[in-house]
C-alpha cells in the first residue's frame, strides 16, 4: 500500500550531465502536517506543493545548511512557511489551515485561489556565512509550480522546470504528494530544450502518475527518458521540528523578569504552541517560578 512507502528524494543527472534532476515522494510528511495542523484540502495542497519544492531545494544544500521558504500571497490561507535542510528534514505550516477554496474551472483544487495571485515568494538560505542569502520573486500564478520555476530562473539564474502535486482523499487525508525539478545546465542545444519542453508538456500530472504507482525515479524517466537518466543517490525524507521544551524555556526566560511575573500573577501558567508542529508546551506555576529565578539571575541587557 502507498502509505507504507517511505518518503524519499532521488537526484541525478541526464543527457551527459547537461541536466540536473531531483524528484520526491512526500506523501507521509504532508499527511503528518495535515494531521497536526488540521488543514483543509486546498491548504493541504498548497502546503504540500511548497514542502515538496523545499525538500528538493534542501537537497541542493550541503552539510548543516538550511533554508526557509515563505510564500506570502494575498489569498485566504495567508502565509505558507517551509523549513528544509540538506539532511532531508522538513517542517511547515500555513497561517490559516482551515481556509478552503473549492475547485477551479479544471475541477482541481483551486490552489491559486487560496494562495492568491499577488504577493511574493521569499527564500532565505543559512549557508553558515555571516549573513544569510535572501532571494525573492513576485508570485506569477499562485499555483506554485510556475512560481518556483520563475524563482529559479530569476533569483538563481538557473532555467528549471518544476512539477509538484498533492492528491487529497475525500476524508481530507493525503493520498499522494511529490514532484520533480529539472534544471538546465550550460551546453543544451535548442533541439534538446525543445525535446524537454515537449516531454514535460505531454506528461500526465505528478499525482496521476504517482496514483498509478510511479516512483520519484519513474517521474524523472518520464521527463528525460529512461536510457539517459543517471541516479546519483537516494535520501530518506522526514518530518522533524526544531522545537523543544528547553528552547521554549529559554524563550520564556528571555521575556524578562517583569513579563514572567505578570504571567504568574495573572494566569498561573503558560502555554506555548509551536507554529511548525502545533506541539503545545504547558508550564505550571512552579516551573514558571523557576524560570523567573533564572531570568532574575540573567537580566536582559
Amino acid at each position: 500500500m502507498e502509505e507504507q512507502l517511505q518518503d524519499v528524494l532521488v537526484r541525478g543527472t541526464a543527457w551527459n550531465g547537461k541536466i540536473r534532476v531531483f524528484a520526491v515522494r512526500t506523501t507521509n510528511i504532508v499527511e503528518e502536517l495535515r494531521r497536526r495542523h488540521d488543514t483543509f484540502p486546498t491548504a493541504t495542497a498548497a502546503l504540500g506543493r511548497t514542502l515538496s519544492v523545499g525538500a528538493m531545494m534542501g537537497a541542493m544544500l550541503k552539510g548543516k545548511e538550511r533554508l526557509t521558504i515563505q510564500v506570502k500571497g494575498d489569498g485566504p490561507i495567508g502565509q505558507i512557511v517551509v523549513d528544509a535542510n540538506a539532511a532531508g528534514e522538513l517542517r511547515g505550516f500555513v497561517d490559516n489551515p482551515q481556509a478552503h477554496h473549492g475547485s477551479n474551472d479544471k475541477g482541481k483544487l483551486d490552489v491559486a485561489g487560496a494562495v492568491g495571485t499577488s504577493g511574493n515568494i521569499y527564500v532565505t538560505k543559512d549557508l553558515g556565512l555571516k549573513e544569510p542569502y535572501r532571494g525573492s520573486v513576485p508570485i506569477v500564478s499562485g499555483e506554485l509550480a510556475e512560481d518556483f520555476t520563475y524563482y529559479f530562473a530569476v533569483s538563481e539564474q538557473t532555467p528549471s522546470a518544476v512539477g509538484v502535486g498533492v492528491l487529497v482523499e475525500n476524508n481530507n487525508s493525503v493520498l499522494q504528494a511529490g514532484g520533480f525539478i529539472v534544471q538546465l545546465l550550460p551546453g543544451l542545444t535548442d533541439a534538446e530544450i525543445t525535446r524537454l519542453e515537449q516531454a514535460i508538456a505531454g506528461m500526465p500530472t505528478v499525482t496521476t502518475l504517482m496514483a498509478q504507482g510511479a516512483t520519484p525515479e519513474d517521474l524523472l524517466k518520464r521527463v528525460v527518458g529512461e536510457e539517459d537518466l543517471v541516479i546519483h543517490d537516494t535520501m530518506p525524507l522526514t518530518f522533524k521540528c526544531q522545537c523543544s521544551e528547553e528552547k521554549v524555556e529559554q524563550t520564556l526566560i528571555s521575556l524578562g523578569e517583569a513579563e514572567l511575573r505578570g504571567i504568574i500573577e495573572e494566569d498561573g501558567k503558560a502555554e506555548v504552541v509551536c507554529h511548525f508542529c502545533n506541539e503545545a508546551y504547558v508550564f505550571g506555576r512552579d516551573k514558571l517560578e523557576q524560570l523567573l529565578e533564572q531570568a532574575k539571575a540573567n537580566p536582559i541587557q
